[in-house]
């Protein structure tokens, strides 16, 4: 799923010393069960809600005899149809509650089966049951059921970042790939993983791997490292075990033992919607799918576009005028600041925003060069930037300034999601892989974005641009949308 970054693999201090006094209550066992509770009381209020407001849709659907008894007659049953459903299609499986979008598509996936269910076992048995009660009743309860996994996301997500439900967890590798997986556990704390330490075949000076990770054993010693770390989870990475036979007694001796194993493949960077894992005589073998570019460009992710930034241009219309009057009438410039940028393929195009800054701020750059900030040596970022106007630092600060680029995304220059437009400079410096950005339209907002903006280092940039240009979907644009709201609202890295 693209949890490592092998780029990443340095430590400010070992990791056995960071967590050393760390002594969390481990992961909540009882949180499915906590869901199933959340997921109960949504849908019966969901039940009450449509049964209350059916009156409402009188002008689609034809009035019904009498809504409220034939609620009571099956709403119990409705409501427990579609639990039973969310728990076959695997929504409450602790190992997809968290993380990724998986969670997300079972929920939906099996919100959509229930109504069809419900709907076909009333037509063959010809029972009448209020369609406007249908419609509400499902229409109520499937956003707010992934709105609430969104929630209770956050809240674990925020429980995790402070120490709280974590899961004690050994890593088994070589030094390398230990500290490949160690970096990303640092790096994520809301995985929830409290680093104990690592079992590595090969003796390593001072007890610790190159990225600071403390060695406890070998894998050979598993059982018996897994017991005095008091581990719950323990990660095989590449370079455990010599032999898949080796492999598979270890697995075998952990089969008593409450622990979870979690395989780490060489694959890096790539999404769980391209994974398919089939067994093949006892093999398990990892299918992988093409990267997603080309979809990335085609019909549906561009009608999305189309239709997105006409509405937002029309809606948002009163507060372009205001930024524009607000530039205009600071110091009599251009409202609009023009800006060459590469877009698909290589195309350069004309990328438009409210000018921030002041009238010679083009000229003015080659001296601030040396004084740039950060990490990012390709792109130019400073976090107080002597050029930038005083309404110019309101609209960066909510990136207003970029509304503009919303003619850009209907023109088809731009995307509403997308890798950040480069400047033909930057162009120039890429190697080969980081050409890989311009195969889909640059975008308005990005994962880039929503990580954090200009506190990223370049090659940070790069690795989560180019995981989106491989790893496309329109969910992924759509969670991105949403995410972008609340890196504006936060304006973190936004200067």
């Amino acid at each position: 799923m693209g949890l490592l970054n092998p780029s990443t693999t340095e430590f400010a201090a070992p990791v056995s010393a960071r967590h050393a006094a760390m002594r969390r209550p481990r992961q909540l066992p009882m949180l499915p069960l906590a869901i199933v509770s959340a997921d109960l009381v949504i849908v019966s209020v969901s039940a009450l809600v449509a049964t209350a407001s059916r009156v409402h849709l009188s002008f689609l659907f034809d009035e019904a005899t009498d809504v409220d008894a034939v609620v009571r007659l099956v709403g119990a049953y409705l409501v427990t149809a579609w639990l039973v459903v969310l728990a076959i299609a695997g929504a409450y499986a602790p190992s997809h509650l968290g993380a990724g979008t998986l969670e997300y598509k079972r929920v939906l996936s099996a919100s959509a089966a229930t109504a069809g269910f419900v709907g076909i076992v009333c037509y063959l048995a010809k029972f009448q049951l209020s369609r406007g009660f249908f419609v509400l009743f499902f229409a109520i309860g499937t956003p707010v059921l992934i709105i609430s996994r969104h929630l209770l996301r956050r809240v674990i997500h925020a429980l995790r970042s402070r120490g709280r439900l974590l899961s004690r967890v050994v890593i088994a590798g070589s030094p390398q790939h230990v500290d490949e997986v160690a970096s990303v556990i640092d790096r994520e704390s809301w995985l929830g993983y409290e680093m104990v330490g690592a079992l590595t075949p090969v003796a390593v000076s001072d007890g610790l791997t190159p990225g600071g990770v403390s060695v406890i054993g070998r894998p050979s010693g598993l059982v018996e490292a897994l017991q005095a770390a008091k581990a719950d989870v323990v990660i095989f990475a590449a370079g455990a075990f010599s032999t898949a036979a080796d492999f598979r007694r270890a697995v075998w001796a952990l089969e008593e033992r409450r622990v979870q194993v979690i395989v780490v493949p060489s694959l890096t960077d790539v999404s769980e919607d391209r994974i398919r894992v089939r067994p093949v005589a006892g093999l398990p073998l990892v299918h992988l799918e093409r990267p997603q570019s080309q979809q990335a460009g085609r019909w549906l992710k561009r009608s999305f576009d189309v239709i997105g930034s006409a509405a937002l241009l029309v809606f948002a219309s009163p507060l372009l005028l205001a930024v524009a009057l607000a530039v205009r009438l600071h110091d009599g410039g251009p409202v609009l600041f023009r800006q060459t940028r590469v877009g698909r393929d290589g195309r350069e195009f004309e990328c438009l925003k409210f000018r921030s800054m002041e009238v010679n701020a083009e000229q003015r750059l080659d001296a601030l060069n040396a004084l740039r900030d950060g990490g990012n040596t390709v792109m130019f970022k400073m976090v107080e930037d002597p050029r930038i106007t005083r309404p110019g630092r309101i609209i960066r600060r909510f990136s207003l300034d970029e509304l503009p680029q919303l003619w850009n995304v209907l023109q088809g220059d731009m995307s509403l999601v997308g890798p950040r437009p480069p400047l033909p400079h930057e162009v120039e410096q890429y190697h080969s892989d980081v050409m890989r950005r311009l195969r889909v339209r640059p975008g308005m907002t990005g994962l880039w974005q929503v990580s954090g903006r200009s506190d990223l280092s370049w090659e940070e940039t790069v690795r989560l641009d180019l995981y989106y240009v491989d790893n496309w979907s329109m969910v992924q644009d759509l969670a991105i949308l949403a995410r972008t709201l609340q890196a504006v609202l936060g304006s973190r890295g936004a200067y």
